[in-house]
């Protein structure tokens, strides 16, 4: 089983290089060094990577976001959780789904379950209800021509 603190590590390893400007986050799913593929890593994984590239769009800084008219109409220190402002634009900040931010009671009440079992749950959703959606006509004849060239190259045509 894998465990939060390899997935946070993972999240650091990502964020870094996506932040110096890097456009490819390597090894989704993968444990022990890369010698073993987890499907349940790889689930938390592209969570952590939909949030770093959530991240590297930068955080829009303007008259709406910045909601100085909304400071002023409530003040300082006062209950901004409220206001409609902060509800329409809490939904564009991060949205995990495996992350677990609910109460302890509710979490206990829900089960318990840890990342990794819920990250284990869509594997099997996506295991049973997964279906892709066909390659083009022209991408599989492509494929096929490959193989077939390679075959030839080593002499391992079909008889």
């Amino acid at each position: 089983m894998v465990d939060a603190q390899s997935g946070h590590e993972k999240t650091i390893t990502g964020l870094l290089p996506a932040l110096a400007g890097a456009n490819l986050i390597y090894g989704l799913g993968m444990i022990e060094m890369g010698m073993t593929i987890d499907y349940g890593q790889m689930v938390i994984d592209n969570e952590f990577a939909r949030m770093i590239k959530y991240v590297v769009q930068g955080v829009p800084v303007n008259d709406e976001t910045l909601a100085v008219d909304v400071i002023h109409e409530i003040g300082v220190g006062k209950d901004f959780l409220s206001h409609e402002n902060t509800y329409k634009h809490m939904r564009s900040q991060s949205q995990p789904k495996l992350i677990d931010r609910r109460t302890r009671e509710d979490w206990e009440a829900s089960g318990k379950t840890d990342m990794y079992q819920r990250a284990m749950e869509d594997v099997r959703y996506i295991l049973e209800n997964h279906k892709p959606d066909p390659l083009p006509d022209e991408v599989l004849a492509k494929m096929r021509s490959i193989v077939e060239e390679a075959e030839a190259e080593l002499g391992a045509t079909k008889k």
